[in-house]
């Protein structure tokens, strides 16, 4: 996994792409500000920066084209906004920036474009496949036609088909059901709260809440995918 800088003045920001990118595995420094990012850029030397435009004291694209001109931009720096124009995203790409995410950054994207960024920054990295896509461990072991990660952890872990004993309340039932449900997906993704909220359809926090309600070990998990 990688190292991250994520700098950004807003604190809602900064925890949300926290939670994020530690529970994806990688390890995650936070700044508020330039005179932060400067200090951990130095300190921790990121793999990839997600860097915020918009700053109180110095803005993103100045930052970026301080590293740039002082030969300190050797990581690859994703800038992200809620109010650029096209010409300060289209200016940022040309001092260096790889990529520009739009606040409010989705998911999907979010992780497609780290993903992209790390590879990049990996010069013994695999060419990617499918028109330039990334792939991922699943899809990769299709194409050499070998069974899906995904599936082996289902089969070390809880299986697709269960019994389930109907002769009950309904409501203890269902909770019997949903417990095998989210330790079935929970397995299968590792222990990675963030993809087993996209792959359930629910919000992170209510997914946290279920998953206590129904005293699911978040741990278990990351030890079968371990």
């Amino acid at each position: 996994m990688a190292n991250i800088l994520v700098v950004d003045d807003e604190l809602g920001i900064r925890d949300l792409l926290w939670e994020i990118l530690n529970d994806e595995g990688h390890s995650v420094e936070v700044a508020e500000n330039a005179a932060q990012a400067r200090a951990a850029r130095q300190r921790e030397r990121p793999d990839l920066v997600l860097l915020d435009i918009w700053m109180p004291d110095t803005d993103g694209v100045t930052l970026l084209k301080e590293w740039s001109t002082t030969g300190l931009l050797t990581m690859p720096v994703i800038m992200m906004s809620g109010h650029a124009t096209i010409d300060t995203a289209v200016a940022a790409t040309k001092i260096g920036a790889q990529a520009f995410l739009e606040k409010p950054i989705t998911l999907q994207k979010l992780l497609k474009a780290v993903e992209q960024g790390l590879v990049r920054n990996t010069p013994q990295a695999a060419a990617p496949a499918h028109g330039g896509g990334l792939l991922t461990p699943a899809a990769s072991a299709e194409a050499q036609g070998l069974n899906p990660p995904l599936m082996a952890s289902a089969e070390t872990g809880p299986q697709a088909q269960q019994n389930f004993q109907l002769d009950k309340p309904l409501r203890e039932a269902r909770d019997e059901f949903e417990k095998a449900y989210f330790e079935y997906h929970l397995a299968r993704e590792s222990g990675s709260m963030t993809r087993v909220a996209e792959k359930t359809g629910l919000e992170r926090t209510h997914l946290y809440r279920k998953l206590k309600q129904l005293g699911v070990d978040l741990s278990r998990g990351k030890r079968n995918g371990g």
